[in-house]
This record gives C-alpha cells, sequence and structure tokens, in this order.
C-alpha cells in the first residue's frame, strides 16, 4: 500500500514570507510600459489569427511593434543613465 503525503514546500509556497521584495516589485513597476506595450502588440497579433489582415490591422500592428520597440529603448535608456557614473549623460 502507497501512503500519500504532502510536500512540504507545495503545501507552504504561498506562505508570507515568499512574497516580492520591496526590490522586486519597483523592478515590475520599471517595466511595467514594456509589458503593458507587448501585451497591446500580442492583441494585434491576435485579432489577426483567424483571419486576413485588413489594412486597419496592419497598421495597428506597426503602431504597437512601435510602442514596444520605444518602451523598450525608454526602459534601457533609463537603465543606463542610471548606471554611468559622475552623473555623466
Amino acid at each position: 500500500m502507497n501512503h500519500i503525503v504532502t510536500v512540504q514546500d507545495a503545501v507552504t509556497a504561498f506562505a508570507d514570507f515568499m512574497e516580492p521584495t520591496k526590490a522586486e516589485l519597483d523592478a515590475i513597476e520599471q517595466e511595467m510600459p514594456v509589458i503593458l506595450a507587448d501585451v497591446d502588440l500580442l492583441d494585434a497579433y491576435i485579432v489577426t489569427l483567424d483571419r486576413t489582415p485588413t489594412e486597419l490591422d496592419d497598421r495597428r500592428t506597426r503602431r504597437a511593434r512601435r510602442r514596444a520597440l520605444s518602451a523598450r529603448a525608454a526602459l534601457v535608456n533609463r537603465a543606463a543613465g542610471a548606471s554611468l557614473p559622475g552623473g555623466a549623460a
């Protein structure tokens, strides 16, 4: 006869001490514009999955792609500016 035993890690996976730290939450907050822009881009792609894209769909996809690239560039520039020594830009 096999006994069923719970795994302690699975039971306590959502314990209070496993919450994200302030630094992790700050990192997520910094990346939120990129995340939202990527969601918009995915939405634009999903709309065209089951049909032939129209001109409007193509424009929406291009616009979303530009927004996603712009958000990524802004995040990289912000991170690069914060890490330069001596306040040089």
